[in-house]
């Protein structure tokens, strides 16, 4: 991730006071989360806007574990501004018990914001609803870089009763873009 990316990143948490813990009241993480389940790489289907991650297509999230206990996260997105490929790596770490999808997550030093689980194929991990604290962080993972449109309406609907604004998700482009060969004449 560019250091632009992560300045307003820290801004935002310094501004609501060095963590950014918690959740939307309407929120409830899902309980018998299974971490070893969860890690891999997991594909950015949908988001609400944020600077830190504006302008970035083919986002993906990758989880695996560290050796402290806690989860390595490598963020990563294709800025098509810059035409260049944006990473950012950081650390997550159960807010309060190993089988709730609630966790802390770092890109920098000591502040951390809410990685909130609340919905997920308890069978198979194949899609992810995620919130940060607010109900102006919600993202949509998927396993695979594109879903069906049964999982786009309970996404929608389901986010939508909880109080995100849906009218304002952004629908992440994950195919890469076509490239020309030759030069024409």
């Amino acid at each position: 991730m560019k250091i632009k990316h992560v300045m307003t990143l820290a801004a935002s948490f310094l501004i609501s006071g060095c963590s950014s813990l918690g959740m939307p009241a309407s929120v409830k993480p899902v309980q018998g989360f299974e971490l070893n389940s969860y890690l891999g790489t997991w594909y950015e289907v949908a988001r609400l806007d944020h600077s830190f991650e504006r302008g970035l297509e083919q986002v993906t999230a990758t989880y695996s574990m560290r050796e402290d206990g806690g989860v390595k996260v490598i963020n990563r997105g294709f800025s098509t501004k810059d035409n260049e490929w944006d990473e950012a790596e950081g650390k997550a770490y159960f807010v309060e018990s190993s089988e709730q999808g609630y966790l802390k997550v770092s890109f920098f030093g000591p502040f951390y914001g809410s990685y909130v689980v609340f919905d997920t194929d308890p069978t198979h991990q194949e899609y992810a609803f995620v919130s940060g604290p607010d109900t102006s962080y919600l993202w949509l993972l998927s396993r695979t870089p594109e879903i069906s449109d049964e999982l786009k309406s309970k996404f929608t609907s389901q986010a939508e009763s909880l109080g995100f604004d849906v009218d304002q998700l952004i629908w992440v482009n994950q195919k890469a873009p076509q490239v020309k060969i030759g030069s024409p004449n």
